[in-house]
Protein backbone atom coordinates (compact mmCIF):
# COMPACT_ATOMS: atom_id res chain seq x y z
CA UNK A 1 0.00 0.00 0.00
CA UNK A 2 2.97 2.35 0.52
CA UNK A 3 3.73 2.74 -3.17
CA UNK A 4 0.18 3.32 -4.46
CA UNK A 5 0.16 7.14 -4.33
CA UNK A 6 0.84 7.88 -7.99
CA UNK A 7 -1.49 5.10 -9.16
CA UNK A 8 -4.21 6.82 -7.12
CA UNK A 9 -3.29 10.23 -8.56
CA UNK A 10 -3.57 8.84 -12.09
CA UNK A 11 -7.15 7.81 -11.30
CA UNK A 12 -8.20 11.47 -11.08
CA UNK A 13 -9.21 11.13 -14.72
CA UNK A 14 -12.07 8.83 -13.70
CA UNK A 15 -13.72 11.35 -11.36
CA UNK A 16 -16.20 13.48 -13.28
CA UNK A 17 -17.08 17.06 -12.42
CA UNK A 18 -20.37 18.96 -12.73
CA UNK A 19 -22.37 15.80 -12.04
CA UNK A 20 -25.67 17.64 -11.62
CA UNK A 21 -25.31 19.48 -14.93
CA UNK A 22 -25.78 18.31 -18.51
CA UNK A 23 -22.31 18.64 -20.02
CA UNK A 24 -21.53 19.08 -23.70
CA UNK A 25 -17.84 18.81 -22.83
CA UNK A 26 -17.30 16.35 -19.95
CA UNK A 27 -14.54 17.30 -17.53
CA UNK A 28 -12.72 15.19 -14.97
CA UNK A 29 -10.71 16.33 -11.95
CA UNK A 30 -7.39 15.58 -13.64
CA UNK A 31 -8.19 17.96 -16.50
CA UNK A 32 -9.60 20.47 -14.03
CA UNK A 33 -6.53 20.28 -11.77
CA UNK A 34 -4.23 20.89 -14.72
CA UNK A 35 -6.17 23.99 -15.74
CA UNK A 36 -6.32 25.27 -12.16
CA UNK A 37 -2.53 24.81 -11.93
CA UNK A 38 -2.01 26.78 -15.16
CA UNK A 39 -4.32 29.54 -13.91
CA UNK A 40 -2.85 29.63 -10.37
CA UNK A 41 0.62 29.94 -11.88
CA UNK A 42 -0.59 32.78 -14.12
CA UNK A 43 -2.19 34.60 -11.17
CA UNK A 44 1.05 34.17 -9.22
CA UNK A 45 3.10 35.60 -12.08
CA UNK A 46 0.68 38.52 -12.35
CA UNK A 47 0.98 39.11 -8.61
CA UNK A 48 4.77 38.98 -8.74
CA UNK A 49 5.58 40.63 -12.09
CA UNK A 50 2.70 43.02 -12.69
CA UNK A 51 1.66 43.97 -9.16
CA UNK A 52 5.21 43.62 -7.73
CA UNK A 53 4.00 41.66 -4.69
CA UNK A 54 6.25 38.79 -3.55
CA UNK A 55 4.83 35.47 -4.69
CA UNK A 56 5.89 31.95 -5.61
CA UNK A 57 3.95 31.03 -8.79
CA UNK A 58 5.51 27.55 -8.86
CA UNK A 59 4.15 26.81 -5.38
CA UNK A 60 0.73 28.05 -6.47
CA UNK A 61 0.81 25.73 -9.49
CA UNK A 62 1.93 22.74 -7.44
CA UNK A 63 -0.71 23.26 -4.77
CA UNK A 64 -3.32 23.60 -7.51
CA UNK A 65 -2.25 20.28 -9.07
CA UNK A 66 -3.16 18.53 -5.82
CA UNK A 67 -6.06 20.75 -4.65
CA UNK A 68 -8.76 18.16 -5.48
CA UNK A 69 -6.74 15.01 -4.87
CA UNK A 70 -8.96 14.01 -1.92
CA UNK A 71 -11.75 13.53 -4.48
CA UNK A 72 -9.96 10.41 -5.71
CA UNK A 73 -11.38 8.77 -2.59
CA UNK A 74 -14.45 10.94 -1.91
CA UNK A 75 -15.70 11.71 -5.41
CA UNK A 76 -16.73 15.21 -6.44
CA UNK A 77 -19.54 16.41 -4.19
CA UNK A 78 -21.67 18.95 -6.07
CA UNK A 79 -21.23 22.53 -4.83
CA UNK A 80 -24.91 23.08 -3.91
CA UNK A 81 -24.69 20.12 -1.55
CA UNK A 82 -21.16 20.78 -0.27
CA UNK A 83 -22.06 24.32 0.80
CA UNK A 84 -25.73 23.74 1.70
CA UNK A 85 -25.07 24.24 5.40
CA UNK A 86 -22.19 24.85 7.75
CA UNK A 87 -22.60 21.36 9.21
CA UNK A 88 -22.30 19.69 5.80
CA UNK A 89 -19.36 21.91 4.80
CA UNK A 90 -17.51 21.18 8.07
CA UNK A 91 -18.24 17.45 7.87
CA UNK A 92 -17.01 17.34 4.27
CA UNK A 93 -13.79 19.14 5.27
CA UNK A 94 -13.20 16.35 7.81
CA UNK A 95 -13.82 13.72 5.13
CA UNK A 96 -11.39 15.54 2.79
CA UNK A 97 -8.75 15.68 5.53
CA UNK A 98 -9.15 11.95 6.19
CA UNK A 99 -8.89 11.20 2.46
CA UNK A 100 -5.68 13.26 2.20
CA UNK A 101 -4.25 11.45 5.21
CA UNK A 102 -5.08 8.09 3.60
CA UNK A 103 -3.39 9.19 0.36
CA UNK A 104 -0.26 10.23 2.27
CA UNK A 105 -0.10 6.77 3.82
CA UNK A 106 0.33 5.36 0.30
CA UNK A 107 3.73 7.07 0.02
CA UNK A 108 7.00 5.77 1.47
CA UNK A 109 7.86 7.53 4.74
CA UNK A 110 10.77 9.45 3.23
CA UNK A 111 8.52 11.08 0.57
CA UNK A 112 5.65 12.10 2.85
CA UNK A 113 7.21 15.36 4.10
CA UNK A 114 7.34 16.69 0.53
CA UNK A 115 3.67 15.91 -0.18
CA UNK A 116 2.06 16.47 3.22
CA UNK A 117 2.05 20.29 2.95
CA UNK A 118 0.46 20.03 -0.50
CA UNK A 119 -2.32 17.71 0.65
CA UNK A 120 -2.87 18.96 4.19
CA UNK A 121 -3.14 22.63 3.38
CA UNK A 122 0.05 23.79 5.10
CA UNK A 123 1.61 24.97 1.84
CA UNK A 124 -1.71 26.34 0.73
CA UNK A 125 -1.74 29.15 3.30
CA UNK A 126 0.77 31.17 1.24
CA UNK A 127 -1.11 30.76 -2.03
CA UNK A 128 -4.61 29.74 -0.91
CA UNK A 129 -6.27 32.85 -2.35
CA UNK A 130 -4.61 32.30 -5.74
CA UNK A 131 -5.59 28.63 -5.94
CA UNK A 132 -9.16 29.41 -4.87
CA UNK A 133 -9.38 32.18 -7.49
CA UNK A 134 -7.87 29.88 -10.13
CA UNK A 135 -10.46 27.24 -9.23
CA UNK A 136 -13.23 29.80 -9.82
CA UNK A 137 -11.62 31.00 -13.04
CA UNK A 138 -11.50 27.41 -14.25
CA UNK A 139 -15.22 27.04 -13.49
CA UNK A 140 -15.95 30.31 -15.29
CA UNK A 141 -14.00 29.18 -18.36
CA UNK A 142 -15.90 25.88 -18.30
CA UNK A 143 -19.18 27.84 -18.33
CA UNK A 144 -18.02 29.94 -21.29
CA UNK A 145 -17.00 26.81 -23.19
CA UNK A 146 -20.35 25.13 -22.50
CA UNK A 147 -22.25 28.23 -23.66
CA UNK A 148 -20.16 28.37 -26.81
CA UNK A 149 -21.00 24.70 -27.42
CA UNK A 150 -24.69 25.64 -27.37
CA UNK A 151 -25.39 24.34 -23.87
CA UNK A 152 -27.59 26.80 -21.94
CA UNK A 153 -27.38 24.62 -18.82
CA UNK A 154 -24.40 26.66 -17.59
CA UNK A 155 -25.77 30.18 -18.19
CA UNK A 156 -26.72 30.96 -14.60
CA UNK A 157 -23.50 29.34 -13.31
CA UNK A 158 -21.55 31.58 -15.68
CA UNK A 159 -23.25 34.73 -14.37
CA UNK A 160 -22.86 33.70 -10.72
CA UNK A 161 -19.22 32.67 -11.13
CA UNK A 162 -18.27 35.89 -12.92
CA UNK A 163 -19.96 37.87 -10.13
CA UNK A 164 -17.93 35.99 -7.50
CA UNK A 165 -14.72 36.65 -9.42
CA UNK A 166 -15.44 40.37 -9.82
CA UNK A 167 -16.50 40.71 -6.20
CA UNK A 168 -13.31 39.00 -5.02
CA UNK A 169 -11.60 42.34 -5.63
CA UNK A 170 -8.35 40.55 -6.37
CA UNK A 171 -6.24 42.66 -8.75
CA UNK A 172 -4.72 39.47 -10.21
CA UNK A 173 -8.19 38.22 -11.11
CA UNK A 174 -9.22 41.61 -12.53
CA UNK A 175 -6.09 41.61 -14.70
CA UNK A 176 -6.78 38.08 -15.94
CA UNK A 177 -10.45 38.85 -16.68
CA UNK A 178 -9.50 41.96 -18.64
CA UNK A 179 -6.54 40.62 -20.57
CA UNK A 180 -7.15 36.89 -21.08
CA UNK A 181 -10.84 35.97 -20.74
CA UNK A 182 -11.93 37.69 -24.00
CA UNK A 183 -9.85 35.18 -26.00
CA UNK A 184 -11.99 32.33 -24.64
CA UNK A 185 -14.87 33.75 -26.68
CA UNK A 186 -12.94 33.23 -29.93
CA UNK A 187 -12.93 30.18 -32.16
CA UNK A 188 -9.68 28.70 -33.51
CA UNK A 189 -9.80 30.73 -36.74
CA UNK A 190 -10.31 33.92 -34.74
CA UNK A 191 -7.43 33.03 -32.44
CA UNK A 192 -5.25 32.79 -35.53
CA UNK A 193 -2.10 30.83 -36.12
CA UNK A 194 1.11 31.18 -34.20
CA UNK A 195 3.62 32.99 -36.44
Amino acid sequence: MKENFFAYISRMRYIGRWSLMRNSLPENIQEHSHMVAVLAHALGVIRRDVLHVPCDPELAATVALFHDSSEILTGDLPTPIKYHSREIRDAYKQVEALACHKLLETLPEELRPAYEPLLSGEAQAHVHDLVKAADKLSAYIKCIEERKAGNNEFLSAEIQTRKILVESRMPEVDYFLEHFIPAFELNLDELGTID
